[in-house]
């Protein structure tokens, strides 16, 4: 498999590297060190511990532009690289993941429109050697704009193969905006009561982002609390944690439709969700 230079390929068992990528039945890409954890809690508990289901991650960029203070404040853009490298592997070796890609390409060039094809084609051979049945990345409603990019990314890597080795399911998940605004029978339920311990360690591994002023390992908890209480208003709890998901498969299935109007096709979806529900007494 043909990766970049800088690209780091972890195996936290130890298992050789081509057995432990075509095992991997769930994979999260996703644009930084912490973002898997947070958006694909879910797919990480629901194969820990099995033999049958591994999960996999891919961190596209070098974390260089992260926030610091504290015992971070003096650290370098390459010190930062470094640190949050070592991050994601105590998450990977924590989380039991088959493998850890760490991709280490600046946001910069994530987001560069004119010269962006070998990120989505790196993508693409890690999706051809892999072979995940699931597979999950941000929504593309999402506001960090590496993010979003980091996305589109992985949707042209996806809609490269042939439909044969394509995933059966693809979700675009949870970070820097939620997707409660969905309607209802639109959600992708993603349940993240599983191990709640497990869910606590792997957030709280990322301490250089913790530190650094953001206090995502909170945050992250109280989304997934906030959604399983009020995802339904008329009925008691059925979840622990929930995050939200946007299934994004139709775009494999029809490599025609614009992303931008699949959005924006929900979006007035909800619209009318809201304009139907003030008509009934106003």
């Amino acid at each position: 498999m043909q990766l970049n230079k800088k690209a780091v390929v972890y195996v936290p068992d130890g298992t050789e590297e081509n057995v432990a990528i075509a095992r991997t039945t769930h994979l999260a890409i996703a644009a930084h060190q912490d973002d898997i954890e947070f958006m694909a809690y879910a797919p990480i508990a629901e194969c820990f511990g099995k033999k049958d289901k591994w999960f996999g991650g891919v961190v596209v960029t070098d974390g260089a532009g992260s926030p610091r203070s504290g015992i971070y404040a003096d650290c370098s853009d390459e010190d930062m690289k470094a640190i949050r490298i070592e991050e994601q592997k105590k998450a990977a070796h924590v989380g039991g993941y088959s493998v850890q890609f760490l991709l280490a390409h600046p946001s910069k060039a994530v987001k560069d429109r004119e010269d962006n094809e070998h990120i989505a084609e790196e993508l693409a051979c890690i999706l051809r050697a892999a072979r995940p049945r699931f597979v999950y990345m941000h929504n593309l409603a999402d506001k960090h704009e590496t993010h979003v990019a980091t996305a589109l990314k992985a949707l042209a890597a996806l809609r490269s193969l042939p439909e044969e080795e394509r995933p059966e399911k693809l979700f675009g998940c949870e970070v820097w905006r939620d997707l409660d605004w969905m309607s209802d029978e639109e959600k992708v339920f993603l349940d993240t009561g599983a191990y709640p311990h497990l869910a606590r360690a792997l957030s709280g591994v990322f301490d250089s982002q913790i530190s650094g002023g953001k206090r995502y390992e909170l945050a992250a908890e109280g989304r997934r609390l906030a959604n399983a209480t009020f995802s339904a208003s008329h009925a008691c709890d059925t979840y622990e944690g929930l995050n939200y998901a946007m299934d994004l498969t139709p775009l494999l299935r029809d490599t025609s439709l614009d992303p931008a109007e699949f959005v924006a096709e929900r979006i007035r979806r909800f619209e009318a969700e809201v304009r139907s529900m003030l008509h009934k007494f106003y």
